[in-house]
């Protein structure tokens, strides 16, 4: 996180947030971002190559928050690249396709990751994209909520096309992250105010009211 606290004590109002979408190859993940950024949607469909990064500026309880998502490649051949992209991130959007089962799956194993990577700090949304398409639907939406619960998750059902879902989603991530950081920020203020006076874990400090060491007579 890039912002800094506004002084000793003061609550910040600006936040710099990182955030990664991660999924395989045409779940849907760019254009949620479209939708969500630029409120577009795009038929054709067009693989991302690598990661592409926008914008997303927002105000919540007067709080100024700058999202930089981050949409990344889906391909098999780009997975090693991950870890560059959601490094430092406060939040991830897992994404996959309700009418494919082996893409839901593969969540299992980017949500291994991102705690492997990023701890449990890191807040994360687990996404089934396409409800457009529900009757055919592979991915039971139990099944779906239970795993989304069982990692301290928060399930969304969406639709790019329809426009569905997309604001609740992004919103509800941004104020998790929020939270975190203040939860966060609160813990500094009261580490700092408990202990103007940096000391070292192995010093001991002496009562000064107690006996004083003798001073050496030589140098």
């Amino acid at each position: 996180m890039t912002a800094s606290l506004a002084g000793s004590g003061t609550p910040r109002n600006s936040y710099d947030f990182k955030l990664v979408l991660l999924g395989e190859g045409c779940v849907g993940k760019t254009s949620l971002v479209l939708r969500y950024v630029e409120n577009r949607f795009n038929e054709k469909h067009e693989s991302t190559l690598q990661a592409s990064f926008l914008n997303k500026k927002l105000n919540i309880g007067g709080k100024r928050i700058n999202l930089a998502i981050w949409d990344t490649a889906g391909q098999e051949r780009f997975h090693a690249l991950g870890p560059i992209y959601y490094r430092d991130s406060q939040g991830a959007l897992l994404v996959y396709d309700i009418t494919d089962e082996d893409s839901f799956q593969k969540v299992r194993n980017w949500v291994k990751e991102l705690r492997k990577m990023l701890g449990n700090d890191a807040v994360l949304a687990i996404v089934g994209n396409k409800i457009d398409l529900e009757k055919q639907r592979h991915v039971p939406v139990e099944t779906a909520e239970e795993y989304a619960a069982s990692v301290g998750a928060k399930h969304f059902h969406t639709s790019a096309k329809q426009n569905k879902g997309i604001e609740e989603l992004f919103l509800d991530l941004s104020k998790r992250m929020l939270d975190q950081a203040e939860k966060s920020d609160a813990l500094k203020r009261g580490s700092s105010a408990n202990g103007t006076r940096g000391v070292p874990g192995n010093v001991v400090l002496l009562d000064e009211s107690g006996p004083q060491p003798q001073k050496s007579g030589c140098c």
